[in-house]
């Protein structure tokens, strides 16, 4: 049976102030509001609450039972009305953040160590993995996703940047091989793919009139890891289409070169996402701040062409 709260700070103000007048003066309230709330209260309860003479009233024992334990919870109410109000200013308490695995790891986990540094009090939870969870359903506070987000009323978004894809092979492998210089050449050579849940993934790329495309590479390795995809890169087997900042220090030290660069100009959007609320904690917006900030910084990269990606 769901419990009925009415009447118990008049109750308790009651109690406190010493008389029904005080109370309604501090409740900013009628007398008769009081009486009738204290009446209503002794009814549901099937209790006397008070005894009533003419010159004073005092708690009846079932009455003092009711103070003591609504004391303790009106108390317990405020104490939790000041740490919601403090989470609004003060970066303190837990914070649940999904991170896609990668792009996690690589580039948002060591901003995020960064902050856990500077907020002692604040204790972070980090969890990576590339399917998009439920954060109401599965208790986290934000996530970080990549690519459109779907249209939702329940969650707020901020975009924090994008990252762009390239096709890449080794310079030693392009050294024995044909450069390809069109999307035929390119389905002529060996293909490093993305594998997810088990299927090999195509590849989004723009065609040479710049319409997009879902290219299926002539596959002839895959794994479900971009590390292990560009380590397989690395190693002269074929070709292979990463996030740009996995490799940007490999392709500015010529071990790694781009091919076809104007059919990949396909940009993927990063966004944090959480529960859409009245007001934002404050943990949670240093964390996007923070984020804003430096990771533009992480996923920088310098095409072949020696200009920045946008």
């Amino acid at each position: 049976m769901r419990t009925d709260l009415k009447g118990i700070p008049v109750f308790v103000a009651v109690v406190e102030c010493g008389n029904f007048a005080q109370a309604a003066q501090d409740l900013n309230i009628t007398r008769s509001a009081v009486g009738k709330a204290i009446a209503r209260l002794e009814e549901r309860l099937g209790v006397t609450l008070f005894q009533r003479t003419t010159r004073n009233q005092t708690l009846t024992e079932e009455g003092e039972i009711l103070y003591q334990q609504s004391r303790i919870a009106l108390d317990c109410i405020r104490e939790a009305e000041d740490v919601i109000h403090l989470g609004k200013t003060q970066v303190k308490g837990r914070l649940r953040i999904s991170l896609p695995v990668l792009l996690g790891q690589r580039c948002i986990a060591p901003i995020l160590l960064t902050i856990a540094k500077s907020y002692p009090q604040l204790k972070l939870e980090l969890s990576f993995n590339d399917r998009q969870v439920n954060l109401f359903d599965e208790g986290f506070d934000l996530a970080v996703r990549i690519g459109e987000l779907a249209d939702s009323s329940f969650l707020q978004a901020r975009r924090l940047g994008q990252h762009g894809m390239i096709l890449c092979a080794s310079a030693q492998y392009l050294k024995t091989h044909l450069v390809p210089r069109t999307l035929s050449e390119l389905q002529e050579h060996p293909a490093i793919g993305y594998q997810l849940g088990g299927k090999i993934l195509n590849w989004q790329l723009n065609d040479m009139e710049g319409r997009e495309i879902n290219f299926r590479p002539n596959t002839v390795l895959a794994a479900d890891d971009f590390v292990a995809i560009a380590a397989a890169v690395i190693s002269d087997l074929g070709v292979a289409w990463l996030p740009d900042w996995l490799v940007s220090k490999e392709i500015a030290q010529g071990q790694i070169q781009q091919i076809l660069p104007e059919c990949t100009s396909m940009k993927f959007a990063i966004s944090a996402v959480w529960l859409e609320a009245a007001w934002m904690p404050q943990k949670i917006r240093i964390v996007i701040d923070e984020l804003l900030a430096k990771l533009p910084e992480q996923i920088f990269y310098i095409p072949a062409c020696g200009t920045r990606a946008e």
